[in-house]
C-alpha cells in the first residue's frame, strides 16, 4: 500500500528535523529527481509504487543518465539543488529523504538499487551493507 503525500512527508520531517513540511519536500523533489536519474530497469518504478504520487513521478519519469554518480557527486549534486546547502546538510537531508523511502521500500527492493548504484550509498540510504 502507498503511503499518503501527509504521512511521507511527516516521516521526513521528523528524521530531516525540518521546520516545516515545505522545507523536507523541497529536499525529497531534489533528492529523489537526481535519484532517478542514476535508476535503470524496474527498481524506479518498483521504488515510485511505494511513494505518493507527487515524489513517484520523479523517478518515473526521470530519464537515466549513461553512468551513475558516486555517493561523494551525489551529494555534491544535492548542494547545488538546495540553496544554503553544505556537503553536510546535503548528506542530512538525503538521509532523510533515502532512509523513509528504504523504510517504505518492499522487501528486497533497496538491495537491488544499491547494486546498480556505486559504492557509498548503502550509507546515504541508512542501510550499511555488511564489510
Amino acid at each position: 500500500m502507498t503511503v499518503s503525500w501527509e504521512d511521507f512527508l511527516a516521516r521526513v520531517v521528523e528524521r530531516g528535523e525540518y521546520r516545516d513540511e515545505a522545507e523536507a519536500g523541497h529536499a525529497a523533489r531534489v533528492v529523489l529527481g537526481l535519484l532517478g536519474e542514476h535508476l535503470v530497469g524496474g527498481e524506479p518504478a518498483e521504488l515510485a509504487d511505494a511513494l505518493p504520487d507527487t515524489y513517484a513521478s520523479l523517478l518515473r519519469d526521470a530519464r537515466p543518465t549513461g553512468e551513475p554518480l558516486t555517493a561523494e557527486r551525489f551529494v555534491e549534486a544535492v548542494v547545488g539543488w538546495i540553496d544554503g546547502a553544505t556537503p553536510a546538510t546535503a548528506q542530512w537531508d538525503i538521509g532523510a529523504v533515502l532512509s523513509t523511502v528504504a523504510d517504505l521500500a518492499p522487501d528486497g527492493l533497496i538491495d537491488r538499487v544499491l547494486d546498480q548504484l556505486p559504492d557509498g550509498y548503502d550509507l546515504l540510504f541508512g542501510h550499511p551493507l555488511p564489510t
